[in-house]
Parts: structure tokens; sequence; C-alpha cells
């Protein structure tokens, strides 16, 4: 599960943050939706926030998306889906095969969730920010489409995610996907194979609690 992660205007994350805030689309949601562009900070769903897609001639550029896609009679997005189902499901099928993102993050945050061992319910516990080992970028493999709001069409993502790895299993037992950066151009390609990248996703974390909640 990830419906939290964490922009820094690192050296690695800057000229990503940069172009989307060059972008002229960024202007004109910022215009209609009413909402900021998230360049440093928590980001939150339905944020708008930089990711990175092909543009129409298959190179890589960055653009400010929404974060969550709509669901009919539903006033929450839908902010994850999940890699070993997204291929079947109706609301991903499509964007799975052709429409596939990277979500650029310092690193993600996770509570923990915890069984009440009385009533054998899930309880939240603590908060943790998580981060690939040796790196200080979460490339968050995504999916994203269009969809029409505020009379305009506005690009919207939903992060993947998987089973964890077994460092932050004791955490949730979901985590986004995190692809590694050689990964990242092979993923967004709408020629590409999304079932042999997603392959590569990286599952050895380093965590830290979250003392600032």
């Amino acid at each position: 599960m990830c419906c939290r992660y964490f922009v820094e205007l690192s050296p690695e994350l800057r000229p990503i943050i940069e172009e989307a805030n060059r972008s002229p689309l960024t202007e004109k949601l910022v215009n209609k939706l009413g909402r900021p562009l998230v360049t440093h900070g928590e980001v939150c769903p339905a944020d708008l926030a930089p990711v990175i897609a092909p543009d129409r001639t298959g190179a890589r550029a960055v653009f400010p998306m929404v974060w969550g896609f709509s669901l009919p009679r539903s006033s929450s997005p839908l902010v994850n889906a999940r890699a070993e189902t997204a291929s079947d499901k109706p609301s991903f099928r499509e964007s799975w095969r052709r429409r596939r993102c990277i979500v650029p993050a310092s690193y993600y945050f996770e509570w923990e969730h915890i069984i009440n061992r009385a009533t054998g319910k899930t309880e939240t516990g603590d908060r943790y920010i998580i981060q690939p080992k040796g790196s200080r970028v979460a490339w968050l493999a995504g999916l994203y489409r269009i969809e029409e709001r505020a009379g305009i069409q506005v690009p919207v993502f939903t992060v993947l995610t998987r089973e964890p790895g077994s460092g932050i299993r004791f955490i949730h037992d979901r985590m986004p996907v995190i692809l590694p950066n050689e990964q990242i151009d092979p993923w967004i390609d709408p020629d590409g194979n999304p079932e042999e990248t997603v392959k590569s996703a990286l599952t050895e974390m380093v965590y830290e609690m979250d003392l600032s909640v």
C-alpha cells in the first residue's frame, strides 16, 4: 500500500521538478483545478505532482498529474493498483498495457498495521519512512490515464503495489513497486513488457520511525 510519499529538492529530483514547473500544462491544471503543484514535501491522494511518462514521440518527459483514478459513484480515488491483478482489472487494464508512468519520490510513508489479539482487528501503529537501500530516490511504478475534470482533460495516476520485502513485512503486507533507475525507460515504453519489467522491482528497503507525527 502507498498513500503518502515525500519529495525533496535533491540533485536527482530537482531537474524533474523544474521540468514540471515549466510545463504549460501545469499552469492550466493549477488554474482550473485550484490546487498547487507539489514540488517539495509530503504528497497525498488528490494532490497534483510531477510524474514521468512518455511524450507523443515516446521520449521520456515530465507531466503534472493528479494522484488517483476516479470511480463512478465514489468520492474516494483509486490511489493504488495491485501489480498482480492490474492487467485483468477493468479500471487498470488499458493503462497496464499502454500507459505506464514513474512517480519520483524521495521516500514513501507506511503505517504499521498491528493485529489486536483481543479483538482480532487491525489497528494502526507508528508511521515509518521507507526508502530503497543504497538510494536517495524511490522510483514508484505507476499507471496513468486521462479523465475529464472541471471541463478539461486531466492526467491522473495510481501507484502499483506488491507483496513487501521480508525486512518490512512487519510494517504492512503491501509495498509500492519500486524500480531501479535503469528500468524507468523500459517501464514507461508503451510497447514495453510490463510483466517482465516489474520482475526487477526492488524489495530491500531501509526504514526509520517517523518522529515528526
